[in-house]
């Protein structure tokens, strides 16, 4: 029983979960990159349905909102809204009515039923000024699909106009606490699709995706030690990892996904591991006194970013696993879950400048001569986690009275609630 209290302390101190809560909304962050003149202007025409089939004109409706709403939040783009069905067989004079409100492109489609429970949605986005089609998509999906199809549709209009990945077909996994016990469960990144992976009846905590977004990995106490397990989704299974008394706590997984970084105590000092998948060689990098946790890999698997006491307050280091040298980043009074953007310049933690200020989250760069703040008297905000194209953070928060899941821009503007979910969440990690 001592020995699990103080597993559950460590555990405490590289995950703080319990914060005090602030009033007032002011944010203090870099200058945002997006420039709204420089927006591509689309129509959006309504997608067309057969009234005669049931439920057309709801799954249409559904369509519509949710290409709409990726769009808008992909912040990439001006809409022009309630433009109308579209006749494709007078499209001449539909696309000379777009351009003639600005529209670059006009987007419209049309849905129908293809069985039971089976629809046909086809979509297609036309340029204005050559007034031929740039991209025309088929979909075939049931009823509960409708809305992965609308995102992935999104997504292809984000990487044909603006040559970027979109992340509207992404994903948020994350502990929760609504069933009177700390299990995983994911949403789509818009707050929809709510599923629960697990019922471990324990504490679980930290997922941590692999690269295509089939496994997640992450912590429970299902056994009553903190052991690493992975949720396989496409097979549907859970399996073990790494067992064994004392602390394992994942802490990422690396770009390629051959291996996983995690803290493992041992005996008195908590350190950071490295396992590879494939063969089970384990590798010992840090071996300092005092408590070194919560790492995670660059995004070239060069380097590791890691917390560690050593120095008395818990600090951000880098360790670069070539040469083995360790780099300390910052001189806060505490810090806590760094995680690197993927263009690899900047490094996401929770941490306080002085015991007497809130938790917030906080940039650093990787010399540690910039620290930019993207949260000031908002509650305490921890657990931040970059989207798959570096432009947003998951984080959570306690700004409404229980710790819940909002999304910020990466320059610290926009934060918003991704869903109202019940009980409180934890440790949000965004699917690659």
């Amino acid at each position: 029983m001592k020995t699990l209290k103080k597993l559950l302390f460590i555990t405490i101190l590289l995950c703080p979960l319990f914060c005090f809560a602030r009033n007032s909304d002011v944010y203090i962050g870099i200058s945002s990159k997006y420039d709204p003149n420089a927006l591509l202007k689309i129509a959006l025409g309504s997608f067309k349905y057969n009234a005669e089939e049931p439920k057309s004109a709801e799954s249409a409706n559904l369509l519509s909102n949710v290409v709409r709403s990726d769009l808008m939040r992909a912040r990439y783009f001006d809409l022009e809204e309630n433009f109308g069905p579209v006749d494709t067989n007078n499209i001449a004079s539909y696309l000379s009515s777009a351009r003639s409100k600005k529209a670059d492109y006009l987007l419209f489609g049309e849905i129908a039923l293809a069985g039971t429970d089976s629809w046909e949605f086809k979509a297609f986005v036309y340029d204005t000024q050559s007034q031929k089609a740039v991209l025309a998509k088929k979909f075939v999906s049931s009823t509960k699909g409708l809305r992965r199809s609308a995102h992935l549709f999104s997504d292809q209009i984000v990487k044909l106009l603006q040559g970027k990945r979109g992340i509207a077909d992404t994903k948020i996994a994350f502990a929760n606490d609504s069933s009177g016990y700390k299990e995983i469960f994911m949403v789509d990144y818009d707050g929809y699709n709510l599923t629960k992976l697990t019922k471990d009846k324990s504490i679980a905590l930290l997922p941590r995706w692999n690269s295509d977004g089939t496994k997640i990995f992450y912590t429970t106490y299902r056994n009553s030690n903190p052991d690493i397990f992975y949720i396989d989704l496409k097979a549907g299974k859970i399996s073990s990892l790494i067992k064994g008394e004392g602390l394992n706590l994942i802490g990422g997984v690396s770009p390629d996904d051959s291996k996983i970084v995690f803290t493992m105590s041992r005996g008195e000092n908590a350190s950071i591991f490295v396992k590879e998948l494939d063969s089970g060689n384990l590798r010992q990098l840090t071996d300092k006194y005092g408590v070194d946790g919560s790492p995670s890999f660059s995004p070239d698997g060069k380097f590791v970013t890691y917390v560690s006491n050593r120095s008395g307050n818990p600090q951000i280091y880098i360790l670069d696993l070539l040469t083995k040298q360790t780099r300390r980043l910052t001189k806060f009074n505490w810090t806590d879950t760094p995680q690197w953007s993927p263009n690899g310049d900047w490094i996401v933690f929770a941490g306080r400048q002085s015991p007497s200020h809130p938790i917030d989250l906080f940039l650093v760069d990787i010399t540690g001569s910039q620290i930019r703040q993207l949260t000031a008297d908002s509650g305490n905000n921890e657990d931040p986690f970059w989207s798959p194209d570096g432009r947003f953070i998951a984080f959570t928060t306690t700004r409404g009275g229980k710790r819940q899941i909002y999304v910020m821009d990466a320059d610290g503007s926009a934060q918003h609630l991704v869903a109202n979910i019940g009980g409180n969440s934890f440790t949000p990690s965004w699917s690659k």
